[in-house]
C-alpha cells in the first residue's frame, strides 16, 4: 500500500470519486499544505513537500495522468483537476489550507482557490505559475523544445540540471512521455492558459504570494509580476535570484524560508 519516497512522506491511494483513486504522498502534522506539481510530475516537488512535512500536514497528489497514473474521461481540463482537489479538501474536511502550486500546479491552485465556495483555502502560493494570458510576455512553447532547450529555458544553471535522454532508462522515458501527453491534452489548446483566468482573479481575495525565479525563460519575471498584479487583493511578489522555472530545485533554501514564513501565518 505504501512506499517511502522520503523519510517524512508515504504514498497511498485515496478514493475520491466512484471508480477514481488519487495517488497521494502525505506526511507531517500541523497546518494543512497542498503541494501541486507542474508538468514534470511529482518528483519535481517531493523535496519541497518533505521539507514542509517537518512542521505541517502535507498532501502532495499526483495529478491524474501523470507519472503513470490513470486519467478518467471526466478529467479533461485544468479546471477538472482543480475541482477534483476541491473534492479532496471537502472529503478530508481540511480548513485554512496553504495551496502551493509550481508551474502548471500554480494554475490548478488558482482555479482551486476561485472555486473554493466553502472557504477551505487559507493562502495561495504560486511558484513560476502558468495559466494567464499576458500578450506581451508569451509563454515559451515547451513542446517545441528538445531536452537541451528545456534545460536552458528552465534553469539558471542549465548544465547542472541538463540530463541527456539517451542516458535514461526506458521506464523514466515512458514516464516523461506520458506526462507530456497528458499535459498536451489538458493544457495544450489554448496553450498553457485559460483566457478567462486573469480577469477572474480580480475576484479572489485569498492572501497570495507569487514566487519567481529571476532567470525563468519559460515564463519571465515580467509575466510573474503581471500574475501578481492580477489578484483582487495585493499579492506579494518574491523574486529568487539565480533560479529559473523551478526555484525550489535550484535555490531550495530561499524558497523553503519563504514558505516556512507563510505556513506559520494564518489568514
Amino acid at each position: 500500500m505504501t512506499t517511502t519516497p522520503t523519510s517524512t512522506l508515504t504514498t497511498h491511494e485515496l478514493p475520491v470519486a466512484p471508480g477514481m483513486n488519487l495517488r497521494l504522498a502525505e506526511g507531517g502534522t500541523g497546518r494543512p499544505v497542498l503541494v501541486l506539481h507542474g508538468g514534470g510530475g511529482l518528483p519535481t516537488v517531493l523535496g519541497l513537500a518533505a521539507h514542509l512535512a517537518e512542521h505541517a500536514h502535507v498532501l502532495a497528489p499526483t495529478h491524474p495522468g501523470w507519472d503513470g497514473t490513470p486519467r478518467a474521461e471526466t478529467i479533461a481540463s485544468i479546471a477538472d483537476v482543480a475541482a477534483l482537489y476541491g473534492r479532496l479538501l471537502h472529503q478530508l474536511d481540511l480548513h485554512d489550507v496553504v495551496v502551493v502550486g509550481s508551474s502548471l500546479g500554480g494554475w490548478i491552485g488558482a482555479e482551486l482557490a476561485l472555486r473554493d465556495d466553502a472557504g477551505r483555502v487559507g493562502q495561495l502560493v504560486l511558484v513560476d505559475a502558468v495559466g494567464i494570458d499576458v500578450p506581451d510576455q508569451p509563454i515559451t512553447d515547451f513542446f517545441a523544445l528538445d531536452a537541451r532547450g528545456v534545460a536552458e529555458h528552465s534553469f539558471h544553471d542549465s548544465e547542472r540540471f541538463f540530463t541527456d535522454p539517451s542516458t535514461l532508462p526506458p521506464a523514466e522515458l515512458a514516464r516523461m512521455a506520458g506526462n507530456r501527453t497528458t499535459m498536451q491534452a489538458l493544457a495544450g489548446d489554448p496553450y498553457m492558459q485559460d483566457p478567462t483566468l486573469r480577469a477572474r482573479l480580480r475576484d479572489l481575495v485569498v492572501p497570495t504570494t507569487v514566487i519567481w525565479g529571476d532567470s525563468d525563460r519559460i515564463v519571465t519575471p515580467a509575466y510573474g509580476q503581471a500574475f501578481a498584479d492580477s489578484f483582487g487583493s495585493d499579492a506579494t511578489f518574491v523574486v529568487v535570484p539565480d533560479a529559473g522555472h523551478l526555484p525550489h530545485l535550484e535555490q531550495p533554501a530561499a524558497v523553503q524560508a519563504a514558505l516556512d514564513a507563510i505556513v506559520g501565518r494564518r489568514a
